[in-house]
Parts: C-alpha cells; structure tokens; sequence
C-alpha cells in the first residue's frame, strides 16, 4: 500500500506540474505550460544506483524524492543493449513496482542504421520512454574537424528520422574536453539537419562552464530552443599536485552559479526533464560500479543532499 500510495503521488505530482517532459512527441504544443512552476521534478541519473537492482534503485530513488530514473542501456549500464529486449520491459516493470517511474534512458547510440542501436531505441518507445541520450562523437584527426563534423551532422539528422518514426526525443550532451559538442556552436552545428521535435541537447551546465567560464551564458542563449533535457552537476578548480584540474563537487559547493543559470531557464521557459549526476567520490557510486566501497546510506545520503540543494537553489532564482 505503501508503495501504491507513492507511485499515485508521484505521477499525480508529474503530471499536475512537470508535464511537459512526459508529453508524447505527436501532442499538441498548446498542452505546453506557457511558464515554469515553483515545482522541479528532478530525475536521477541510474549509474550512480548500479550496485542496486531494478526495483530496489526503484525504491530508493522514489523514497529518496526524486521523480523518477534515468536509466543507463549502455554497454556496463543497468541494461545491457544485447539483452534490451528482455531487460528493459523487465527493469522498467520492477522500477515501477519500486514506487519510481522510468521516462529516461542514456545509451551508446550513435548510428541510425546499425541493427542493435535501432532495436534499442524500437524497445524504448513501446516500453513509455520519450527521451533519451546517445552516444559522444570523436573528431577523426585524419581529416579536417569542419568534415568530421559534417559527417556526425549527417548522423544526427538520420537519428532524429529513426526518433520521428518511434516517438522519441533524442539528446545529445554537450561535455567538456576534446569530444565533439565541449563547444556549444559545435552543438549548434550537430543539430543544424536534425528534425527538431525529435532531436536535440541535453545541456549540462557544469561541462558548458568548464569550457566557457564567462561565456557560458551566450551559450545557453544560442542552445535554449533546442534543450530537451538537463544534467545538473557542480564542480570547481583546483591545485593538485601543483596542476590545475577539475574537480567535481556536490552540488552547490562548487563553481557553478546556479542562481543565474536558474533564472535563465526560467527567463527562456525552458521545462524539460532534469537529470542530477553525482561525478565526485561516492565509494565507486559515481562511476557506475556494481560494487562499492561505502555504506549505501553514504551514496542515499549524498544525492538526497544533492536535491534538496537543487530545490532550494531553484525556489531562490
């Protein structure tokens, strides 16, 4: 009863004030709320449950108050591609009988026309997922980076084809270093074929910051119209070993001005699902281990932080 009660809650929750993610790709846009409510429905990205099965993850991220999973179909993920077809129905059914709900998944895909990756995203629509991330592209360093990037746009352009057919909505996240998409108009550029209903970014402020410090907002402007989900992390810069690095943090305590990129997303009505991500130490938690070296109440503890840190940060902006 308990469990029935929260899952009644939360979907009444979701979908009384966080609609707009679970919307179905072919509903009219007049159903889009023409502002952003008080409420945040965050959503937990799965690696950092992976020493959990499906309905125990279920369970505590439901009791954690998290909206629901994003659940990793990758290679080393929760669901293994070769096994979608069994795993998934199954992780999604256990989830649910958890007290969660599964709208979201991060996978390895990156090419519309190879078997498995089609069979994934084929499984993740009848299965109720609406959105997902694919896979990062690497330039070829044996050709100029214009043409490799013309050929990832091409790629692009024929997932958000395969998402059209399928009712999907595929993110590309834009990260740090020298991956294609660390710069936000090489984002721009990656989404310039795609049919945008189906296709489009999965903004992370804490990559868009560490590679553009003061510029980040002139990013997020150029992006805003093509954002279909969100990961929120913290990180900030430090001396070790006499060399500067990126060091993640939990959320809030880092570099990340949070307050302005808050504002903004609501200036630029911006209501797509939001993913926390947990990158700095939890005892092997934040790299997708099924194993860890810490209590598992240290890694509940640490992400419950994390959003209530998220939901106060969004109630001051």
């Amino acid at each position: 009863m308990e469990n029935t009660t929260r899952r009644k809650f939360i979907k009444t929750t979701t979908q009384a004030l966080g609609a707009l993610p679970f919307l179905h790709p072919l509903q009219t846009l007049s159903q889009i709320p023409d502002k952003l409510d008080d409420t945040f429905p965050v959503y937990l990205f799965s690696k950092h449950l992976q020493f959990l099965n499906y309905r125990t993850a279920g369970e505590k991220a439901a009791e954690m108050g998290f909206a629901g999973l994003d659940l990793t179909v990758r290679p080393g993920g929760h669901v293994l591609p070769e096994n979608v077809a069994e795993d998934l129905p199954k992780a999604i059914e256990e989830i649910k009988k958890g007290g969660s709900n599964c709208h979201l998944m991060t996978t390895a895909i990156d090419d519309a026309n190879d078997p498995l990756d089609a069979e994934v995203l084929k499984v993740a629509s009848q299965q109720g997922i609406t959105h997902y991330r694919c896979n990062w592209f690497r330039y070829d360093e044996s050709q100029p980076m214009p043409d490799t990037l013309k050929e990832h746009t091409q790629t692009i352009k024929s997932l958000s084809e395969l998402n059209r057919s399928l009712g999907l909505k595929g993110c590309y996240q834009n990260h740090s270093g020298t991956w294609v998409g660390a710069s936000i108009w090489e984002i721009k550029t990656l989404l310039e074929g795609a049919d945008k209903e189906y296709f489009g970014a999965q903004y992370d402020i804490r990559h868009a910051m560490v590679e553009g410090g003061l510029s980040w907002e002139n990013g997020l402007r150029l992006i805003k119209d093509h954002i279909k989900s969100i990961a929120l992390k913290d990180y900030k810069w430090e001396n070790v070993g006499g060399r500067w690095k990126v060091v993640n943090v939990p959320l809030g305590e880092g570099m990340v001005d949070f307050k302005k990129y808050f504002s903004l997303l609501k200036e630029y009505k911006i209501n797509v699902p939001v993913i926390l991500h947990a990158e700095y130490p939890l005892g092997g938690a934040s790299h997708g281990k099924s194993e860890i070296s810490v209590s598992p109440e240290v890694v509940y503890t640490a992400l419950k932080k994390d959003l209530k840190k998220a939901e106060q940060l969004w109630g001051e902006a």
